[in-house]
């Protein structure tokens, strides 16, 4: 979710509070005998004679209300030309941003060399770091003003792959968090396929293998030489400060559509 939009959810009192039902138990009155046959109710049906057609409940007008005002204000903070981040990292050229709507996961592409370098994050991610993040303030935390506006991490997949040839492949899972890239590990396959396929099959073989050490127990300078191999790639500080608003403006996107397309579903 966005900042605002879990910003108002700490700050308003909460809209989905359940109305209890109150019962009244009524006192009985010993009647005569020869009276209880003429005050016994007549039958009645267990169901309406009205009742409401299928697929229009009686709370479906309410929620659809709802759901219009939540998406008038999110379309009104979502903005829906390009914004001026994207244009300008666009227009650097080097990075292919290849977002399929309605998925979580958004894949960055480029060659160097004679390597294609793709690196895969998920937008769930900054949901979950939100919520802790709100549940803190609702604990009465305050947040601190030299904290970075994005200061959640985001988990990355990066994978160096040599083409066709058959030299094997590199991945390596890394933090991007505070507008840098944290290296968790770092894999080497002799099969470069199998870095790369997403199928179960190829999940199945990588579980079997050796993942390499974590980073953090690399000599220093060989942690350095890594990082500057990254950097070079184009794995640096600019694109992990990137990365984050560029998350934050897909979910917002795909909170607005995932609006319509469940207030369409309700009205229908």
């Amino acid at each position: 979710m966005s900042a605002i939009r879990a910003l108002r959810q700490v700050a308003g009192p909460s809209c989905r509070a359940l109305a209890t039902r109150s019962f009244v138990t009524s006192t009985r009155v010993a009647l005569p005998a020869f009276r209880v046959a003429a005050t016994l109710p007549t039958a009645t049906r267990a169901f309406s004679v009205s009742a409401r057609r299928f697929g229009e409940g009686a709370a479906d007008v309410a929620l659809s209300q709802k759901l219009a005002e939540e998406l008038q204000y999110e379309s009104e903070a979502s903005q829906e030309a390009e914004p001026d981040f994207l244009k300008s990292f666009n227009a650097q050229g080097v990075w292919k941003i290849e977002d399929v709507a309605g998925n979580d996961e958004v894949t960055f592409v480029r060659k160097f060399g004679n390597e294609t370098i793709r690196l895969i994050f998920s937008i769930a991610d900054i949901q979950t770091a939100q919520e802790q993040q709100f549940q803190e303030l609702e604990e009465g935390e305050e947040a601190s003003e030299d904290e970075p506006a994005h200061a959640y991490p985001i988990r990355c997949s990066i994978s160096i792959n040599k083409g066709e040839s058959s030299i094997g492949a590199l991945t390596v899972d890394a933090m991007c968090q505070d507008g840098a890239f944290v290296a968790d590990n770092i894999s080497f396959y002799q099969d470069g396929k199998l870095a790369t396929e997403l199928t179960p099959e190829a999940d199945w073989k990588r579980r079997g293998l050796y993942i390499g050490p974590q980073f953090d127990t690399l000599d220093v300078t060989v942690q350095e030489e890594f990082e500057k191999f990254l950097a070079e790639r184009g794995v640096n500080d600019s694109l992990a400060v990137f990365i984050p608003e560029y998350a934050e403006y897909k979910e917002q996107k795909e909170y607005v559509s995932w609006l319509k397309n469940v207030k369409a579903f309700v009205d229908a």
